[in-house]
Order: C-alpha cells, then sequence, then structure tokens
C-alpha cells in the first residue's frame, strides 16, 4: 500500500536538510495518516489511510 491519502491524494515530499555551513543532505517529509474505516457512497466499509487534514474537516465519512 502506498503512503497516500485516500481522500486527498496527498503524499510525502523530498528536499533537503541545510545545516548551518549549508551541507545538504535527502531528508523526506512524512504525511500525517492514520488507518480508518470509512463509509464509501454504495454503504460499503472499508479500511484506508487518510489524513488528518481529512478527517478533520469531514472528507471522509467514518464507519
Amino acid at each position: 500500500m502506498s503512503r497516500e491519502c485516500y481522500a486527498t491524494g496527498k503524499k510525502g515530499m523530498s528536499g533537503n536538510n541545510r545545516s548551518h555551513s549549508l551541507h545538504t543532505t535527502k531528508r523526506k517529509w512524512k504525511t500525517n495518516l492514520q488507518k480508518v474505516r470509512i463509509v464509501e457512497e454504495d454503504g460499503t466499509i472499508k479500511k484506508v489511510l487518510v489524513s488528518a487534514r481529512a478527517l478533520r474537516s469531514g472528507l471522509v465519512k467514518r464507519a
């Protein structure tokens, strides 16, 4: 399962750590994904990963 939000499609981002001397190393920012049970449009219950922002804004209906 890819680490992607079911409702919004958000994924992790990549970039660089920058030290005081401007030395760069690669890093990742991970999304705040929660494993929740949701009710889909047709009434089926499904276990998916949803971002905390999508849960708070009510984009999915919890089971």
